[in-house]
């Protein structure tokens, strides 16, 4: 059996032993049965703990072997002898270490001991249902609602069993270091069937290694089932048969070949495989966008309020083609403006039980990688129908308000309009109006960022939360090669642009709420932030401590994170102190309920403005025009499973997001490898401590193991490492000095040194 240290370089070596052992499992036992995963007579691939002797491992092995055949077929009854000839048991010591085993199973209650010499599984054993969640390749969580805590199961328990696939487990009876563990008994829905990794080729078959590291387990790919994959090639995998026992690896065939493992185009393809992202339209997706007619009949106009003669221009990114929110200004007579959000009217031509709209639901959400947008609707749509380009009219949603110079709302106004943009700014364009005071619509833009501002401060005013997010943008060359990486400066045409966005969303949510009172208050799509768990906030307020900025946990939360977001303005720490603190709050989600969102400090909040690239988006339309026009309340049940599919689409795209970062940010420093750079310890594991370069925020490790002054250890309460002998200590949000060492493109990690301590807290 072939060693992966070479094609796994950086992994920890116990890590890489671990893995190479247990999910290759024996190659000559995948090549038996015509190349379908045949059974290993040695069961090899059983898990093993650094310590245990061998013979406690077979032991392990064969209890577990014995276990499995029953749970396969868990209302069956079996004779000593089937049991035998199911195991493929033939001689007379393997018949009493079998029967021993049996004996030990039906003593642990597991097993059920029928009429002298029959046998079935004991089915009123605890079984629980919950979700897989893979902690690393050694064991994983099953994370279940009918379990106060997450049951951990060992890899050789798993079945199989993958990251997000809904099981069946058996908690047992014993506990291993004060945590339940249990026994996958069988897993009753697999959350992907294929997987993404780099092939690896022998004479007559080949084995993909995922790039899920997590994975506990290799391919298995027959001959027949390569489809012309090559040696260290990016491929997408199908599992088309899982193993039935202990010591075979799952057997699949290659769907898609994506090129040499390190070029662009692989990678980020493989990125798209890898969470499930689709690769093109279906057809008749694609034929029914094509067949909507771009005319605007005088009858739809009649419907809509006319907004083609008022001042409007459109304010995005210099590249961006889908425009979906333009901004309207025109003074009233009474000395106050009008100002309208005007949106892309999509759900005008996406309509219910469409082929668009079960894509558009589907999709939920257009994802950003680092080259390339993947749309929630076609090019048909999305840059050219419903984006609202210059000098054309098109058909818009809008939230129109009346306010003064000081942000303070007289009068509100929603529903469906038609406008006419007369310019398309660029954020660069916008913001040198702004500075200077000189160029097309400088004055309205002027008055619009006024405005903004006091909007914006009100905000604050009310509890809002201030913290900035970094964005890590690439300037890539024509075949996908990162130049340079620089964060986004968010100026104040952003600023004012996202003020008025936020307006609309809070004014478009407490409108639909206010129509209501109590259970009947019409169903809505919300965007909802819970507050700050108080543990985690505790815990945060002691670290920030350390740094020496006081956090009051009792105190006012949005004042006290503010005044930190405030304080660190410009320090090496902000980052840090900042992404730690947004970790102690709940993770913004869609729903029906009305339960606020803490960090901008609305009582209501929808997502009404970028319905091009939003699900829920084109719900909150949809909701919205029904009342509008004095419809009854929706179906909430149907509306609340939409919103959490729309919510975990959002984090996958959200995952796929930051992958495509991370590998850019690694293919970057592949040509740094020597070069020192100042950087933050910005975490710390009992593998070693991750370093935030300071000048182009990419993350490395530095290993423990590499560390050769002492034997470090991890004081995890404390966010630190400390020398077992010379006490020295490196924390969380020290600054550093680290010189690259290694680069590893298939992991996508960053290996560094450390040359010294600049500054410790």
């Amino acid at each position: 059996m072939r060693s992966k240290k070479d094609n796994k370089g950086g992994r920890d070596k116990d890590s890489r032993n671990d893995r190479s052992s247990s999910r290759r499992g024996d190659s000559a036992s995948n090549r038996s049965s015509s190349g379908k995963g045949g059974e290993s007579s040695s069961r090899r691939g059983g898990s093993s703990k650094r310590g245990s002797s061998r013979s406690d491992r077979e032991r392990k092995s064969a209890k577990t072997i014995v276990l499995e055949s029953f749970s396969d077929s868990p209302d069956t009854v079996f004779t000593q002898r089937q049991i035998f000839r199911r195991l493929g048991i033939v001689d007379q010591k393997g018949r009493e270490s079998v029967t021993e085993i049996l004996k030990n199973l039906v003593h642990e209650n597991k097993l059920l001991l029928i009429d002298g010499d029959k046998y079935q599984l004991n089915l009123r054993v605890n079984i629980i249902t919950g979700r897989v969640d893979l902690a690393n390749s050694k064991y994983a969580y099953i994370v279940s609602e009918e379990m106060e805590e997450d049951v951990r199961v060992f890899r050789e328990h798993l079945k199989y069993a993958m990251d997000g696939d809904l099981v069946k487990v058996e908690v047992l009876p014993t506990v291993r270091g004060g945590r339940a563990e249990g026994m996958v008994v069988e897993v009753l829905e697999r959350s992907r069937t294929e997987l993404v990794g780099i092939m690896e080729l022998s004479k007559n078959f080949g084995f993909v290694v995922p790039d899920f590291k997590k994975l506990y387990f290799d391919v298995f790919v027959g001959e027949s089932g390569l489809n012309g994959a090559q040696a260290g090639d990016k491929v997408l995998v199908k599992i088309v048969e899982w193993p039935k026992g202990a010591g075979k690896n799952p057997t699949g065939e290659v769907i898609r070949v994506f090129g040499p493992a390190g070029e662009h185009e692989a990678e980020i393809h493989s990125i798209m495989a890898e969470f499930g992202l689709p690769f093109e339209f279906p057809e008749e997706v694609e034929e029914e966008s094509e067949k909507i007619s771009e005319k605007i009949t005088a009858g739809e106009i009649a419907k809509r309020r006319d907004f083609r003669d008022v001042t409007t221009f459109t304010i995005d990114p210099a590249d961006a083609k889908d425009f979906d929110d333009a901004l309207s200004i025109q003074k009233l007579e009474n000395g106050h403006w009008e100002i309208g959000v005007h949106i892309a009217d999509v759900t005008h031509y996406v309509t219910p039980r469409s082929v668009l709209e079960k894509e558009a639901f589907h999709r939920a959400t257009s994802v950003y990688l680092v080259d390339r947008t993947i749309p929630m609707l076609p090019e048909r749509l999305s840059n050219g129908l419903c984006s609202l380009r210059p000098n054309e009219e098109k058909l818009t949603f809008s939230a129109v308000f009346e306010l003064d110079d000081n942000g303070k709302i007289y009068d509100q106004w929603f529903g469906r309009t038609i406008i006419y943009s007369d310019r398309r700014f660029a954020y660069e364009e916008a913001q040198e109006r702004i500075e200077t005071g000189e160029g097309d619509f400088a004055e309205e833009i002027n008055i619009l960022n006024n405005i903004a501002h006091k909007l914006k401060d009100k905000r604050f005013k009310n509890g809002a939360i201030s913290f900035e997010t970094t964005e890590v943008k690439f300037k890539l060359d024509e075949n996908g090669k990162p130049l340079y990486i620089y964060v986004k400066e968010r100026k104040d045409a952003h600023k004012m642009i996202e003020e008025f966005m936020l307006l609309a969303n809070k004014k478009v949510a407490e409108y639909v709420y206010n129509l209501g009172k109590g259970k009947r208050r019409p169903t809505m799509v919300y965007r909802t932030h819970g507050a700050p768990d108080p543990d985690r906030l505790s815990t945060f307020s002691l670290f920030a401590l350390k740094f020496g900025y006081k956090v009051d946990p009792e105190g006012d939360i949005s004042e006290e994170l503010n005044n930190l977001a405030e304080e660190t303005v410009g320090k090496p720490e902000q980052s840090v102190l900042q992404n730690l603190a947004i970790r102690t709050m709940a993770k913004a989600k869609y729903s029906t309920e009305p339960e606020g969102h803490f960090g901008l400090a609305f009582d209501h909040y929808s997502h009404f403005t970028s319905p091009i690239r939003r699900y829920p988006d084109m719900m909150a339309h949809r909701l919205l025009q029904h009342y509008l026009d004095g419809g009854k309340s929706e179906d909430k049940e149907e509306y609340e499973e939409r919103c959490r599919h729309s919510s975990e689409m959002e984090k996958r795209a959200a995952d796929a997001e930051r992958a495509s970062i991370k590998y850019k940010q690694v293919e970057f420093m592949k040509d740094t490898i020597g070069n020192q750079y100042k950087g933050i310890v910005s975490g710390v594991t009992e593998w070693g401590i991750f370093v935030e370069i300071e000048e182009n925020k990419c993350e490395g490790m530095v290993r423990l193991s590499d560390l050769n002054d002492d034997y470090y250890e991890l004081d995890a309460n404390n966010y630190r490492i400390i020398g077992r002998q010379s006490k020295r200590i490196i924390s969380f949000g020290d600054e550093v000095m680290v010189e690259v060492k290694s680069v590893n493109m298939n992991d996508r990690t960053i290996d560094l040194e450390l040359v010294e301590t600049l500054k410790q807290h």
